[in-house]
Order: structure tokens, then sequence, then C-alpha cells
């Protein structure tokens, strides 16, 4: 187990959104801003961003790092950057305004229909309907989730009929 390996999770949280050179066996060098670190295999994932914004992801084993050094410390333009990579791209589409606009306006639709909703997360950007289904941003059918099939297939279907009105 090498010096990498051993470190813990706090210690490899601290790397994240940061720019850094890692050197892994056989002297392969490799630059980029670190998105995480898997901590069950030490595993660094590398995103680099080339000239037209085209995102390149790398995946550097934990048994291969020998050092890992930081070279930038990254602003919150690059954490929003880093951040939305890994969001789907449906969520993209909209800012966080436009989320929240969203979000009121199915509740209040909801609440209207007499459909028990809440909302739930450290945000408040889950909705939660009658506790047995959720709807994540960007509020389409598509984000919603539940154990219950029948629930799940039914609100769906109103969740498209209420945006299919939308537009």
């Amino acid at each position: 187990m090498n010096d990498w390996q051993r470190k813990s999770p706090l210690d490899w949280e601290t790397y994240v959104n940061k720019l850094v050179k890692v050197v892994a066996v056989e002297k392969h060098e490799y630059e980029g801003w670190v998105l995480t670190v898997d901590p069950v295999s030490a595993c660094i994932v590398l995103a680099t961003f080339s000239e037209n914004e085209k995102v390149s992801i790398s995946f550097i084993m934990g048994h291969a790092v020998q050092e890992v050094k930081i070279l930038q410390e990254g602003d919150s333009d690059m954490e929003q950057r880093l951040a939305r990579i890994l969001e789907p791209e449906e969520s993209q589409a909209f800012s966080p305004e436009e989320l929240e606009k969203r979000k009121n306006a199915l509740k209040t639709w909801l609440e209207s229909n007499h459909i028990p909703v809440g909302e739930q997360g450290e945000q408040g950007r889950t909705l939660s309907v009658a506790g047995v289904l959720t709807i994540d941003p960007p509020y389409g059918p598509e984000q919603c989730s539940s154990t219950n099939e029948i629930i799940l297939s039914r609100v769906q279907g109103l969740l498209q009929g209420y945006l299919d009105k939308q537009q």
C-alpha cells in the first residue's frame, strides 16, 4: 500500500476542486482538476477542459499514484464548472432561479389538486409527494422516483399532462 492509499477520505477531500499534477508508476504524469477521490480504491478522478469547453475525464488508480501536487486552488467559478460536469443534462438548461420557479409552480399545482407535497433535502430541492414519491430537479416525469410502481406511473402521467399544458 502506498502513501496515497493510506490517506483518509478527509485528507483526499482537501484535493477536490483543485488543479493537481499526479505522478503515477512508470513516471506517467497527469494534470487536471480533481472531481473526486474514491474512498475505497483511492482512485483519483480528474477533469480537463479543452479550448472548445469539451471535458475529458481521467481515472488514475490509487495503487498507481506515487505523488499528488496541488498546482492551483479552485475559485467558485471553477467549482461550479466542475459541479456541472456531473449534473444531468436536463438540469443544466435551467438556472437556479428557473429551477426554483419550476419547483414552486409544480408544488402549487400539486397542492391545488389536493395532492400532499412537501420539500426535502438539504436545500429543499426535492419534492416529496405523499411521502412515497420524490421529484428531483428539473421536476419532470423522468425525475420521479418511487418504490410503488402504480403511484410512480400515475404521478408521472399527471406531471406530463401538467407540463404539456405549460408549453
